[in-house]
């Protein structure tokens, strides 16, 4: 999908896309499932950071504006709003660089466990 990972100066990352004609749907504009994707990746990555395993439990999305082929580069920014020992729940925004909202996306994820043991 050429989903591109870019750190980002607080340590973390985001995720960017570049939409073309691979993933439009019938009308010249990105595919929700391609936005939808990329908000699911961007919050599973934010649970990961806080040594979270984790798996989603539901998901849903709001499309604020079209993404069309031509929309220069958009990217994600996800964060975390309720961290708990057996389910997270996470926001995540998509926006370009000028910070225009095209989704917003929140997410319930159920936590399998951690990442990496606390003993290391």
């Amino acid at each position: 999908m050429e989903i591109d990972v870019v750190p980002t100066p607080d340590g973390e990352a985001r995720l960017e896309l570049c939409a073309d004609s691979r993933h439009a749907n019938l009308y010249s504009m990105a595919h929700g499932g391609v936005l939808t994707t990329m908000a699911d990746t961007a919050m599973g990555a934010k649970c990961l950071a806080l040594n979270k395993r984790v798996v989603t439990i539901s998901l849903t999305i709001e499309f604020m504006h079209a993404v069309m082929t031509n929309t220069p580069r958009i990217m994600t920014d996800a964060k975390v709003l309720h961290d708990g020992r057996k389910t997270m729940v996470c926001e995540c925004r998509i926006v370009d660089a000028k910070g225009k909202l095209y989704a917003k996306a929140n997410a319930t994820f159920f936590v399998t466990g951690k990442l990496f043991d606390d003993e290391a």
